[in-house]
């Protein structure tokens, strides 16, 4: 298996191409396959920038491979009034939506509730396959923890907009986004309640195991 552990700026000449979608671009260590049919892995340095269309990676063989951003389902915005467009953002950045912005139009993942909200904004918006390109983030290089791990600046943000999610237009949002989180509670709570039981039935038996997480 070829090993990519080196970036490189655009415009080296590259040996071969890699597509992928921003979900992987945004890892530092994954396996995939080369478009040619090779198989590889992407070996770089823990809580860098995402990887980006044109960029390069340099194998330990020498091989250098061109990352290609893979078109992926999004939704885009558009207004004539950069205005609208920064109103629209705005909200979309209250909800930690990750974000590609033009002059004239903001991309998101597709998802039908937030293509209601942008659009009582008064954009146009156009569910379509394309590259996504989102902002990095102004905190990218100090929190690396990303979507999946829950560190302390990203609780104390979350609950620092409290007062704002519930007013406005995107009203229509935070009550859908309310009634998700009471439910997954609720069913949280009946979750708790039959793994204390299981754990408690299994203590006295001396028998468990260890999980390595990440």
């Amino acid at each position: 298996m070829m090993r990519l552990t080196e970036r490189l700026p655009p415009g080296e000449e590259a040996d071969a191409s890699l597509t992928l979608p921003f979900e992987l671009r945004e890892r530092s260590r994954f396996r995939a396959r080369l478009d040619d049919g090779r198989e590889a892995g992407v070996m770089l340095p823990r809580g860098g920038q995402p990887l980006r269309g044109g960029e390069r990676l340099r194998a330990e063989d020498g091989t250098v491979v061109r990352i290609a951003a893979a078109p992926e389902s999004v939704s885009t915005a558009f207004h004539r009034d950069p205005r609208m467009v920064a109103r629209a953002a705005y909200h979309l950045g209250n909800r930690h939506v990750a974000l590609e912005v033009g002059d004239t139009w903001v991309r998101y993942r597709h998802d039908h509730v937030l293509d209601e909200m942008v659009t009582g904004l008064g954009l146009r918006v156009f569910p379509e396959r394309a590259p996504f390109e989102p902002e990095a983030g102004a905190y990218a290089h100090g929190h690396a923890h990303g979507h999946g791990q829950s560190g302390s600046h990203a609780h104390s943000h979350t609950h620092s907009h409290g007062d704002d999610h519930g007013a406005g237009p995107d009203a229509h949002f935070e009550t859908h986004r309310r009634a998700h989180a009471e439910a997954v509670a609720r069913a949280g709570g009946d979750a708790t309640a039959s793994a204390s039981t299981s754990v408690s039935t299994s203590a006295g038996d001396g028998e468990g195991e260890t999980g390595d997480r990440r």
